[in-house]
């Protein structure tokens, strides 16, 4: 009989939001100005500075980020945009929305991340970008990947919504390639409840971005009725309403602040887990590589049922009834009905993330988690597993 560890439910993924945010949404509220408009323009510096990219350009989602970044760079019908099953939908669906077609390659089964020899072996005559995700925060090896890519002449668009803090040999995720995409989802490490970024250091794409986000008017909305008098627009591109709100940027202006501080809380309670738990019947986290940051976003365990006799989905229900939430981080995207339909994929095309997406369960990893609630965490896995 499973004993619950502790009274109340403990939630998967609960953000930590203080007063400074509060007082920054209530500040916009009162100023009348909720949707694009000075905040946002202030969050953008701020984040363009914490990467140290030349542009930063605040959006609705990260999907949107990628949908953009995906036009800007030219991708459409007939290119191959070759990526990783590991991953949320977003990012294959954003390639499918351009026109392209994803072209899945496996990962490692260690670090969950797009192996670059198999993204060598991927390209053909149609292949235009690649699409490296940085699962869980950890930093795929941007050096070999950027390598590829220059001698194929292929455009490299990141997926980072994991991975804001991130760094590869001394160098910020969103300062490395083309196009990188930030997401600020209500789970994230930086929370603006829905909300994304895009940085790069062209131009070009970032001037398109910003059109192209916000119905392809000519000039920023909120530029149109400052005090420097109204500015005519002009429709140069049927774009999208993918722009982020004030009162959005109010809540990313403070998380950004924190985001050092909040990734250090995270550090602490994954060496808390990686210590308590090492002893089960459980595969951890891989260390993190030298030289690199790893964001810390999401803790996952691997419940291979032949070592600790639970199947993954039993060891989730039977945590949720100990009163611990998780989540699954991720079915790989080949095992879901439309991209075997559509693509033809097999779970055997992938082996590294079938294996991976039959055993992973994330645990919570926040900075409002409490000391109490880390241990209740670790109390409970004990629980099933030792």
């Amino acid at each position: 009989m499973d004993t619950p560890v502790r009274d109340t439910y403990l939630v998967f993924g609960a953000p930590l939001i203080e007063e400074d945010e509060i007082n920054e949404v209530v500040d916009s509220l009162r100023s009348g100005w909720l949707g694009t408009g000075p905040k946002v323009a202030r969050f953008e510096e701020m984040f363009r500075g914490y990467v140290g990219a030349e542009y930063a350009m605040a959006v609705n989602s990260c999907t949107a980020g990628l949908h953009l970044a995906m036009l800007v760079a030219g991708l459409g019908q007939g290119d191959e945009v070759i990526t990783t099953p590991m991953t949320f939908a977003a990012t294959a669906n954003s390639i499918i929305h351009c026109g392209a077609t994803p072209v899945f390659v496996d990962c490692d089964v260690d670090t969950q991340l797009i192996d670059p020899q198999r993204i060598e072996d991927a390209i053909t005559p149609k292949t235009r970008a690649v699409v490296p995700v940085h699962m869980h925060g950890r930093p795929c090896d941007m050096d070999a990947i950027n390598d590829i890519a220059q001698r194929h002449d292929l455009v490299v668009i990141e997926d980072a919504a994991h991975a804001i803090e991130a760094e590869w040999h001394g160098r910020k995720v969103g300062n490395i390639s083309h196009l990188t995409c930030f997401s600020f989802y209500v789970t994230k490490n930086v929370v603006t409840g829905e909300g994304g970024m895009v940085t790069t250091n062209n131009p070009e794409y970032a001037d398109k971005i910003k059109m192209y986000g916000l119905h392809g008017m000519s000039r920023d909305a909120w530029k149109r009725f400052s005090d420097n008098g109204y500015k005519h627009y002009e429709v140069v591109f049927p774009g999208f309403k993918y722009n982020m709100m004030d009162l959005q940027a109010a809540l990313g202006l403070h998380q950004l602040g924190r985001v050092d501080e909040n990734l250090r809380r995270r550090q602490q309670i994954w060496q808390v887990y990686d210590a308590r738990l090492a002893d089960l019947p459980v595969k951890l986290p891989a260390c993190a590589e030298e030289n690199t940051v790893h964001s810390r976003h999401l803790y996952t365990l691997m419940i291979d049922k032949s070592r600790c006799g639970l199947d993954r989905d039993e060891f989730m229900q039977r945590l949720h009834k100990l009163k611990i939430g998780t989540g699954v981080h991720y079915i790989g995207l080949h095992l879901h009905p439309y991209y075997k339909q559509q693509f033809g994929c097999l779970p055997s095309d992938y082996p590294n993330a079938t294996w991976i997406s039959e055993r992973t369960i994330s645990i919570p990893l926040s900075p409002s988690l409490s000391d109490s609630d880390v241990e209740s965490v670790i109390s409970a896995v004990r629980q099933l597993l030792a």
